[in-house]
């Protein structure tokens, strides 16, 4: 079978975590990278060269590159706000895409490219990595069995200090900044991963309660919520851009506990303790970085003729979106291109 040949749109510092996962998985490789900056795309292609293929191409004009041949599939990996435009841009080409988290900024630019995506037949996933990380396998073994009982609750924390600047991806409302879409979004699909796991689906939001720090961009730099499920499950969570924490997730059941590690979303281990039982510690390691996982995955969909992935479907997208826009209007947070 012939390498699979992925094209980026965005040469930064997550490209780069994503070209190393591909250059060593073997059987797939870089095509071309695209940036708008000509000389960063030149140095992203120069960085990843790959025995037995082609130096990666390089465009500053993302037509160019839809358009120079053949081309497997796209990773999508700029600023939130300029998801959109890419992947539509793809789709319409008829080009396979696989599109950072979070996979727009709002629900009807996530409609739009699901619908796109459905009227084309072309393959569309959002890169949420963390359901494809090995030691996820082992907590939804713990899940299915049924090892802490029925769930009762979660706690989840994901905070790191990002100096304020208003040019940046963190704080610029421009560029679809704040704590909610770029690391709530764990708190929160892990969440409906859980419940999804463990009642074959994740049952709908009764109710939230959220309070929120807003930044002087006006995006939030952090958000302390509490979803309230319609079963009674409830799922704290905190996201920070102004402070630093364990960053661990617990899931509570009646007959024990789940404790996913520091760096929930990049785990490499967690810990069942059963009432009355010793702890039992699990632990994966990442085969490369963590982002095979769903490299593997989307090349998986791709060949299969999938438009996506049943473990990252268009409807658990739409889901998590939906809900950081009803966050959003919330705590008031509104960024210009949605005007």
């Amino acid at each position: 079978m012939k390498s699979f040949g992925w094209s980026i749109v965005g040469p930064g510092r997550i490209a780069h975590r994503f070209a190393e996962a591909v250059t060593k998985l073997g059987g797939t490789h870089i095509d071309a990278i695209h940036g708008r900056d000509i000389d960063r795309a030149v140095a992203f292609a120069r960085a990843w060269p790959q025995a037995g293929h082609d130096d990666p191409r390089y465009y500053s004009q993302l037509d160019a590159m839809l358009t120079s041949g053949a081309i497997d599939a796209v990773y999508i990996a700029t600023p939130h706000a300029f998801h959109f435009e890419a992947a539509q841009r793809c789709l319409a080409a008829g080009i396979p895409v696989l599109c950072e988290k979070p996979l727009v900024p709002n629900l009807r630019q996530a409609q739009q490219l699901v619908a796109l995506s459905r009227a084309r037949g072309v393959f569309l996933m959002e890169a949420v990595w963390t359901r494809y990380l090995p030691i996820y396998e082992v907590i939804g073994e713990w899940l299915t069995s049924g090892a802490i009982g029925n769930i009762r609750s979660m706690q989840s924390r994901f905070c790191f200090n990002a100096p304020f600047d208003p040019t940046s991806r963190v704080y610029d409302p421009a560029l679809a900044g704040g704590a909610l879409l770029d690391i709530g979004i764990y708190n929160i699909n892990v969440t409906r991963w859980v419940m999804a796991t463990a009642h074959g689906q994740c049952p709908p939001l009764a109710h939230f309660d959220v309070e929120a720090t807003l930044a002087p961009t006006g995006v939030d730099q952090r958000v302390e919520a509490t979803l309230h499920f319609s079963n009674g499950v409830t799922s704290a969570f905190v996201c920070d851009v102004t402070s630093k924490a364990d960053n661990t997730f617990q899931i509570v059941g009646d007959e024990g506990n789940i404790t996913i590690e520091a760096g929930f979303s990049m785990a490499t281990g967690a810990t069942l303790q059963r009432t009355g039982e010793v702890p039992l510690a699990a632990r994966r390691d990442h085969a490369i970085n963590g982002f095979e996982g769903e490299i593997v995955e989307a090349i998986r969909c791709v060949r299969a003729g999938l438009i996506e992935s049943p473990a990252m479907s268009h409807a658990e997208s739409l889901a998590t979106v939906a809900l950081m826009d009803e966050i959003r209007q919330r705590i008031g947070v509104r960024y210009p291109f949605e005007v």
